[in-house]
């Protein structure tokens, strides 16, 4: 495992484990993954090396921090431990409720690093930072993080808390690549930490599907994965087999790869099997030459996926084509996050 090293903060492994399908019902796991499945991804995750852990109150709705508070037991003194509260209402006595019943989910005295799920336009950034400092004086949090900001918001949270806000969760891959344009280049000069969930875009960047062999339950409702997002990520899909081929990797590692080879960057994809789990992980160990990494993002930035009324009008027109059915919700899902 490789580790980003940022002063007065735990080094972190450069692939974390998201656990937002512990205790979601959405994907479709049932109670053995909760009881079972879970973990044991935790246990084998803390034997490679692995040292940060995120989730969020809304996870199941508080399941994902109590399972994973349990899975971790008395290890969770080693590790980070993120969580994140929605700021619904980002006033301190609300704040500080949330982040006591994030501790007593997750078994915890204190938050290791404590995000706001997004930014809450409604109240000024000074009201939720200063709900946050005062948690982290009280020593109830350690460091304070923000998900989902853009980089004028990450600068006002800064601003306004008057010390650093470490790490920005936020979408980052292949097909998603705009952090490179501004975060990312901000916290390496700030030494802060980029987190990246969705990394694997939720399952587009393995090169599984196509537009020939298009996904069936959950994922055919996404609109990532409608058939014209897919033939247009061909390009794209076909770059990542190739370059796979070359480093004896699986297309998911490489897209992996890529996202951690520039700046201080940590993925924290999701994994529905222990394999899925190993295999994440060495992804960090993959070292790209300049010129794959320039190809790569290259395809990156010329990928636009239909969005808004042009993938609705998408659908619509896919509905109309034989052979498109329902079925039930794919089992590795929230694995390829």
């Amino acid at each position: 495992m490789r580790y980003l090293e940022v002063e007065g903060f735990p080094r972190v492994g450069r692939i974390g484990l998201g656990t937002w399908q512990f205790g979601s019902r959405e994907w479709g796991y049932g109670d053995a993954y909760a009881s079972v499945t879970a973990h044991a991804l935790v246990g084998r995750a803390l034997e490679l090396g692995v040292t940060l852990f995120d989730t969020a109150e809304i996870y199941g709705r508080g399941r994902s921090e109590r399972i994973l508070g349990e899975a971790l037991g008395a290890d969770a003194a080693g590790v980070v431990v993120a969580t994140k509260f929605l700021p619904v209402l980002p006033l301190t006595p609300v704040v500080r409720s949330r982040a006591y019943r994030s501790m007593a989910r997750l078994g915890l005295d204190r938050i290791p690093l404590y995000q706001a799920h997004f930014a809450n336009p409604l109240f000024p950034m000074d009201v939720t930072m200063r709900a946050l400092g005062e948690l982290q004086d009280e020593k109830v949090v350690g460091e304070i993080g923000v998900s989902n900001y853009d980089l004028a918001r990450w600068r006002r949270a800064e601003h306004a808390l008057g010390r650093r806000v470490l790490s920005n969760q936020v979408e980052f891959s292949l097909a998603a690549p705009g952090p490179l344009c501004d975060l990312v280049p901000w916290a390496e000069r700030n030494r802060r930490i980029v987190i990246a969930y969705s990394p694997l875009a939720q399952g587009l960047l393995g090169s599984r599907y196509d537009e020939y062999n298009p996904p069936q339950g959950f994922r055919a409702h996404k609109t990532l994965f409608l058939r014209e997002n897919l033939r247009r990520a061909g390009p794209l899909l076909e770059l990542l087999r190739e370059i796979a081929v070359a480093h004896d990797a699986t297309p998911a590692q490489i897209a992996l790869a890529w996202t951690l080879h520039q700046g201080p960057v940590v993925a924290i994809p999701g994994a529905s099997t222990i394999e899925q789990l190993e295999h994440n992980v060495a992804a960090a160990e993959i070292a790209l030459g300049a010129d794959e990494y320039r190809a790569l993002t290259a395809q990156a930035e010329v990928f636009e996926p239909l969005r808004g009324v042009d993938a609705v009008r998408a659908r619509v027109r896919n509905r109309a084509l034989p052979g498109d059915r329902d079925s039930k919700a794919d089992a590795d899902v929230a694995g390829s996050r």
